[in-house]
């Protein structure tokens, strides 16, 4: 229950009014040292209810004071738009017995909107790095006062070039008294090089790996030979699966868009999802997903993180991602909650090998299905190696043995009665050749 954490009355209440009633591992594990104020670096897996864990000891931490604003006092940074719109309505789902305010920047939105309402001075501000560094070069943004700040999705933040500009707004935060460092994967160098400049003696919370997938949640690969091979893959698994809700991902936007008008063109309602789409269009696409206006979404990896839809029980990947990291993402979309889910990945000859490394760092092998009638003739490698990756055909290599030297080739031999051609005489100026006299008579 989670009237076992301190705190306040008024989030309570919202806790009791939203019906969160058992609260997850995550939450267990990280709300208790964040209401003491410790600094944490925290991994837990897409789905698994971390936002709350940091949402309500922020909020527990904003409400006892009640002194005037003047600044911003919590700062949540997150990678992409779509998920910064869903931590804003959690916030104010949270904070709705409360008297505190929050803001949302984020691209794609009227600039001189959000910089009207940053001179309103919201209590909790959330956005993501590039547009809030604009505002920042602008004048328009004052960190000074900020007291806690949280970075969720820390890993997706540097894979997407935001390192620079993460650190950058942090450090703006002089007087920062908390920092809460979230992310669904331990990360690199890049991640631990981070949480070594912004964290102070951080209390690390590792949840669960990487390699746990939601439990409720059957992976599956179908083999196929083609591209074409696997559209048509697709739209036998939309027309014969059952499912609410289904995303599609793909590696490229050009891929998206050709599946999109296949399926389209299919009669599907259909709708696709990637970065050359505006807000508007992003926003169109997954309200209708949410709503149940459209059951399918083509999508590439730009919404594998902050998508959370209820009832998505369908991922099939067209392309192998390209890491460990991403599949996971991709994944995580269906199974949440404790929900069942299928994640089914078609494999061509150029994604086996991907494939392979991805079943080797879940440390678990996927169900091999085939589907009667579109059984392509690719089923996998004829030859494997102990890594489960093709093994290719080496050309033998003819090796030149120590103090044997290479004959020379002989030279071809004349038949036998074959007329030699006299060489031709050549001019003293070197010129012409001349034509040979023939030898008087005697």
């Amino acid at each position: 229950m989670f009237d076992q954490f301190a705190l306040h009355e008024r989030l309570l209440k919202a806790v009791a009014e939203l019906k969160f009633v058992e609260p997850t591992p995550v939450q267990v594990a990280a709300i208790p040292p964040a209401l003491d104020g410790r600094d944490l670096r925290v991994t837990a897996q897409t789905g698994s209810g971390k936002t709350a864990a940091f949402v309500l000891p922020m909020l527990d931490r904003l409400i006892g004071d009640a002194q005037p604003r003047v600044d911003v006092r919590a700062l949540i940074l997150l990678p992409t738009r779509e998920l910064a719109q869903q931590t804003l309505k959690e916030v104010e789902r949270f904070s709705q017995f409360t008297f505190i305010k929050s803001g949302l920047i984020t691209g794609g939105e009227d600039f001189k909107v959000q910089a009207a309402m940053l001179r309103k001075v919201p209590d909790v501000l959330i956005g993501t790095p590039g547009r809030l560094i604009e505002h920042l070069n602008a004048g328009n943004l004052v960190l000074k006062d900020v007291e806690v700040v949280v970075l969720d999705e820390a890993d997706r933040m540097l894979d997407m070039g935001f390192a620079e500009d993460v650190q950058r707004l942090v450090g703006e935060c002089a007087k920062r008294q908390q920092t809460l460092l979230f992310s669904a994967t331990s990360g690199g160098a890049g991640l631990r090089e981070m949480v070594g400049k912004v964290l102070r003696d951080p209390l690390h919370l590792q949840l669960n790996r990487v390699s746990e997938l939601n439990e409720g949640t059957r992976q599956q690969i179908i083999t196929a030979d083609h591209p074409a091979h696997k559209e048509q893959l697709v739209q036998w698994l939309l027309a014969n699966e059952t499912y609410q809700k289904a995303v599609i991902f793909t590696n490229t936007r050009a891929q998206a868009d050709r599946l999109y008008g296949h399926l389209v063109a299919s009669d599907m309602k259909v709708f696709v999802l990637h970065g050359e789409k505006d807000q508007k269009e992003r926003k169109l696409a997954i309200d209708r997903l949410k709503q149940g206006g459209v059951k399918v979404l083509v999508a590439t990896d730009v919404a594998a993180r902050g998508l959370d839809i209820e009832g998505m029980d369908l991922v099939i990947n067209f392309d192998m991602p390209r890491s460990g990291d991403e599949y996971v993402h991709r994944v995580g979309r269906t199974g949440r909650a404790g929900a069942e889910g299928l994640a089914i990945s078609l494999i061509c000859h150029t994604d086996w090998n991907l494939m392979s490394s991805i079943e080797r760092y879940l440390k678990q092998r996927f169900e091999r299905r085939v589907v009667k009638g579109l059984k392509g003739s690719y089923q996998g490698p004829k030859n494997l190696k102990a890594s489960g990756k093709a093994a290719g055909t080496k050309k033998k290599k003819v090796e030149k043995k120590k103090g044997v030297e290479k004959k020379a080739k002989p030279a071809a031999k004349r038949p036998k009665n074959a007329r030699r051609e006299p060489s031709p005489v050549v001019s003293q100026d070197g010129m012409a050749p001349l034509k040979r006299r023939k030898p008087a008579a005697d």
